[in-house]
């Protein structure tokens, strides 16, 4: 069934933070109609945020007028970018080594900072997306 997602830095403007997200590489994918579906990592991320009681949701890359992509895992993590925060704190020990290195080497933690959502602002306004497909 499709889906819509929003991509990361629409995210990023609607809630008005920073915010996190997780990609990942296909080196442990295994055939499946949905690539990212069999991800063994990212089932295994999935399955802590779940148990923690962590959100989270699909996602986009941020998104980009010159480049189209398909959906590869991608993953926001609904906790805000505050190293004071417990919730955040139990999050990065889950995913990071103390030196800061990916406990899986598979994924990549990132955050995405407001200011750089902010540059995509203007894919905000109605219509636009509608107009840069009829371009494309």
């Amino acid at each position: 069934m499709p889906q819509l997602l929003k991509d990361i830095d629409v995210i990023a403007r609607e809630k008005q933070r920073d915010v996190l997200y997780l990609t990942f590489t296909q080196a442990d994918q295994q055939p499946s109609p949905v690539p990212s579906a069999d991800i063994c990592t990212r089932r295994k991320i999935i399955e802590w945020l779940n148990a923690n009681k962590v959100g989270w949701s699909m996602c986009g890359d941020i998104a980009e007028e010159c480049t189209m992509r398909s959906y590869a895992g991608q993953l926001y993590i609904d906790v805000p970018y505050d190293t004071s925060d417990p919730v955040y704190q139990a999050v990065q020990q889950f995913l990071e080594y103390p030196d800061g290195t990916m406990r899986f080497e598979d994924a990549k933690f990132w955050i995405v900072p407001l200011e750089l959502a902010m540059t995509n602002a203007h894919h905000d306004e109605p219509g636009f997306w509608d107009r840069w497909a009829e371009d494309f």
